[in-house]
């Protein structure tokens, strides 16, 4: 248990990105690439970490040196490895993609059989840790394979759906045999999450709805206290059962969008922490992705609070 519990505890994906240093090429074509630390919940510590929250990762590597590479990658990051296990069975994933900016970036995951974050076991959940930190952070692939989801149930038992436990609707088709399961494995996180966000498509997967309104309503009648909706170029709709806002997009120009969502959710988590408005949330939110969006990279594009305000026109 650290001195102090934890501002952000996340729980799931991390792995090795290889980004190709070609852009609009497949990756046929490709001849270079440039390595990075990677993986939705880890990014998502990155991010909160780099506004000086204390963050930790729950989650494994293999037993390689790309595992190695990982570990130190998150503690040079500022986020917690303790918890990260190294896994002796499984090679650490690594992920690729191509790069065809503004809105195409295909993934290729190469995990064998599966990435060691979904071989997580109950009894590697720091209960205590858990129970304790200011944010728990879970995504929905997390669900998709035993003994993962068992680690999460055991991990949302220990926490008791407290005030700012996050589910992200991370919806990833690869990852599942089918939309259907997902839907069941969607339903359980979210009974166990005070907040919950996705984009459009992965709320047509989590509660059957794909219009912003719908699906927030609907998220929050199975009983989270806030809903995100991510939109797009429409921006980002957000609802408590008392306040409703829409916020815009930041305007930018892309260069990788990936990791984009990963940093609107580190923001989310510092704001939710700062205790501000639900508006300036989002739009703090909107501005750490519009920034990611304009680099190549993920974990090690994850603006400071300063980069973020210069890019709203405030001062910090």
């Amino acid at each position: 248990m650290p001195p102090r519990p934890y501002d952000v505890l996340a729980v799931g994906r991390v792995g090795v990105d290889l980004y190709p240093e070609q852009i609009g090429v497949g990756l046929a074509e490709v001849r270079t690439f440039a390595k990075f630390l990677g993986g939705s919940a880890a990014n998502v510590a990155v991010a909160a970490a780099r506004y000086g929250r204390s963050a930790a990762l729950i989650s494994r590597v293999g037993d390689d040196p790309l595992g190695g590479y990982l570990t130190r990658s998150l503690r040079e990051l500022g986020v917690d490895p303790a918890y990260v296990a190294s896994d002796p069975r499984m090679p650490t994933p690594i992920t690729l993609c191509e790069i065809f900016p503004p809105d195409d970036f295909p993934l290729y995951f190469y995990r064998y059989p599966v990435a060691p974050d979904l071989r997580i076991t109950p009894q590697e959940v720091p209960a205590e840790a858990v129970h304790e930190c200011r944010i728990l952070w879970t995504t929905l692939t997390g669900l998709s394979a035993e003994p993962s989801r068992s680690a999460h149930a055991a991990a949302w038992a220990a926490r008791g759906r407290a005030r700012h436990t996050v589910i992200d609707l991370d919806y990833r088709p690869v990852f599942w045999p089918d939309a259907a399961e997902a839907t069941q494995a969607a339903e359980l996180a979210i009974a166990a999450s005070s907040v919950a966000i996705g984009n459009r498509d992965e709320c047509r997967v989590a509660v059957g709805e794909d219009d912003p309104q719908r699906a927030a309503r609907a998220l929050l009648e199975r009983g989270v206290e806030l809903a995100i909706v991510k939109q797009g170029p429409r921006g980002v709709l957000a609802m408590t059962a008392d306040e409703q806002v829409q916020v815009p997009p930041v305007p930018t120009k892309v260069v990788n969008g990936l990791g984009a969502g990963d940093a609107f959710g580190g923001a989310v988590c510092h704001g939710l922490l700062e205790g501000w408005s639900l508006e300036r949330i989002i739009t703090f939110a909107n501005a750490a992705g519009a920034l990611v969006a304009g680099r190549l990279e993920c974990s090690t594009a994850m603006p400071t609070a300063d980069e973020v305000l210069a890019l709203l026109g405030e001062r910090p």
